[in-house]
């Protein structure tokens, strides 16, 4: 993860320089401000439309899966827009735009599923309460008999 952010920061350095080279240092800075303040306005919208997807998702029973992978991707989208640059800002609007995520989204859910397929789980309930038991086989019940004087 260390290593992960720091080549995303010698990314964005070596991009801003760049740009900054070709178009100038203030031009670079404003549009850093304009692609952030962009990031941020479809922050919001997109954020303010998962949650509304997801409550109509939950109020109607369905399964709010999509929903919630969206909700974790606007997550990432934020913390991307957060860290100044041009490339986490572009990740960042890639995934706030709805086409773009949907297709993260449909991989996230079928990795998931995937994983899920890999390691099937047995569940049983026992008086109201979810029981897992360590080890397959057959749940053996013992019991003994006391006589109360």
């Amino acid at each position: 993860m260390f290593v992960l952010l720091l080549v995303m920061m010698l990314a964005e350095i070596a991009v801003i320089v760049a740009i900054g080279q070709a178009i100038g240092v203030l031009t670079t800075i404003l549009l850093l401000v304009v692609v952030s303040v962009v990031g941020v306005a479809m922050l919001r919208r997109q954020g303010t439309r998962t949650l509304t997807a997801f409550s109509d998702a939950v109020r109607n029973r369905r399964d709010p899966s999509p929903e919630m992978v969206d909700g974790m991707l606007v997550g990432v989208s934020a913390a991307l827009v957060l860290f100044p640059g041009f490339v986490s800002d572009v990740l960042a609007l890639l995934l706030l735009f709805p086409p773009t995520r949907a297709v993260v989204r449909r991989r996230v859910l079928r990795r998931a599923d995937a994983r899920r397929a890999a390691r099937p789980q047995q569940v049983l309930v026992v008086d109201s309460e979810v029981v897992r038991p360590e080890r397959p086989g057959p749940i053996v019940i013992d019991s003994v008999r006391e006589d109360r004087d």
